[in-house]
C-alpha cells in the first residue's frame, strides 16, 4: 500500500444536530375542553460518529469533505408524541486514526479496532415538553424545553500506521527493497535519497500460512525531530509499530554511529519509543566477502540482535524473517 493518494492527516469542521423543543400543548377532544398538558419531548440531534473499518488504508475519502453536519433533531408534538432523532452521520476511518481537538490538541479518540464506533461529537438532547411540567399547583404549564444546541468543532483526523514491523533508517538503507522482496508491495525502489515519501505497508508471509505486517516509513535524517527533511511528519507512524528494525546500510562509515543517530532521533521524537522490541539488519552485505564480514560484525552496536541481509541477494532473508517471528512471539 503505497500511493499519491495515501493522505494521514485531515482537518474538518463537524457539528453535531441540535436538540428539538419540547412542546407547549394541551389536550383537547369533543368533550373535554380543558385537558392536561401532553406536550412531548424534542428528538435528539444528530451525533458524528467515527468508525473503524479495517478495508481502509488511508483517509483520502476525507481530504475534501471540509463540513460534516448531523441533522437536527424534530420538535416533540402533542399527545405525548417524541420528535424524531435526527440522522448520525457516520465517518469510516483506517484502525489507528487518531482524532484531536484542532484549538486545545486534546486526544478526543483513537481508533484501533474493526467496527469500534465512538461519538465524536454528541448530538444535543432534545427538550422536555410541558407534560414534564406539571405539578398539583401548577396543572396547566405554560412552558416547555428548547432543545440543547449541537457541538460545532474543528478537528484534526491523523493516521498512526498500524504494523507488526516498522522499518527504521536513513534514506537509501534499502528498506523499500526489503519490503518488496518479502512482501507483494510494490514501494518505488530508486538510487536517491527520499524515494519513498508515503508509508508503505505489505504482509509478509512466515511457515505454516502465518503473516505478519511490515511498514516502510520514509528515511529519517538527523535532526528529523527537529523537523529537518520530512520532519516528525512520519516518525509518528513508528508509535504504533510493535518492532522495531533499524536498517543500517554495510557500506556506511560506521555502523554504529549511524544507529545510535537513528536511537537518538527517537528518544528526541518520543522517549516511549525506546521501549519497543528492537533489532538490527545490516543491509547490502552482498557487496562484502565473508572476511570483511567478519571484521564488521567486531563492531556491531551491543545489545541489539542483528543480522545480515541482502534483498538483491535473496541472503539472510529467511534468518531475518525467523528473528522477527521469534521476536514478536516470544
Amino acid at each position: 500500500m503505497s500511493s499519491p493518494n495515501f493522505i494521514d492527516y485531515v482537518k474538518l469542521n463537524g457539528r453535531s444536530g441540535h436538540g428539538g423543543a419540547g412542546c407547549l400543548h394541551f389536550h383537547r377532544e369533543k368533550f373535554i375542553e380543558k385537558g392536561g398538558p401532553d406536550g412531548g419531548d424534542g428528538g435528539r440531534g444528530g451525533h458524528i460518529i467515527l468508525k473503524g473499518n479495517s478495508q481502509m488504508w488511508t483517509l483520502l475519502h476525507l481530504k475534501f469533505r471540509k463540513h460534516v453536519f448531523a441533522e437536527n433533531g424534530k420538535p416533540g408534538e402533542g399527545q405525548n408524541c417524541t420528535g424524531s432523532f435526527g440522522k448520525d452521520i457516520t465517518l469510516d476511518v483506517p484502525l489507528g486514526t487518531v482524532a484531536r481537538n484542532a484549538e486545545t490538541n486534546e486526544i478526543m479518540c483513537e481508533i484501533n479496532d474493526d467496527g469500534q464506533e465512538v461519538i465524536l461529537l454528541p448530538g444535543g438532547r432534545g427538550g422536555k415538553g410541558n407534560s414534564h411540567f406539571a405539578t398539583p399547583t401548577n396543572q396547566a404549564p405554560q412552558h416547555a424545553q428548547t432543545g440543547e444546541p449541537g457541538r460545532d468543532e474543528w478537528i484534526i483526523l491523523e493516521l498512526k500506521l498500524l504494523a507488526d514491523v516498522g522499518l527504521v533508517g536513513f534514506p537509501n538503507a534499502g528498506k523499500s527493497t526489503l519490503l518488496s522482496v518479502v512482501s507483494a508491495a510494490k514501494p518505488k525502489i530508486a538510487d536517491y535519497a527520499f524515494t519513498t515519501l508515503t508509508p508503505n505497508l505489505g504482509v509478509v508471509s512466515y511457515r505454516d500460512s502465518r503473516s505478519f505486517v511490515m511498514a516502510d516509513i520514509p528515511g529519517i535524517i538527523e535532526g528529523a525531530s527537529e523537523g529537518k527533511g520530512l520532519g516528525v511528519r512520519f516518525l509518528k507512524h513508528i508509535e504504533r509499530n510493535s518492532l522495531l528494525l533499524f536498517m543500517v546500510p554495510v557500506d556506511t562509515n560506521d555502523i554504529k554511529k549511524e544507529y545510535e543517530i537513528l536511537l537518538n532521533e527517537l528518544r528526541q521524537y518520543n522517549p516511549e519509543l525506546l521501549d519497543k522490541k528492537r533489532l538490527l539488519a545490516i543491509s547490502k552485505c552482498d557487496m562484502l566477502d565473508d572476511e570483511l564480514l567478519r571484521e564488521v560484525k567486531k563492531d556491531l552496536p551491543k545489545g541489539i540482535p542483528s543480522v545480515f541481509i541482502s534483498s538483491l541477494a535473496n541472503k539472510g532473508i529467511t534468518e531475518l524473517k525467523d528473528l522477527i517471528w521469534r521476536t514478536l512471539n516470544p
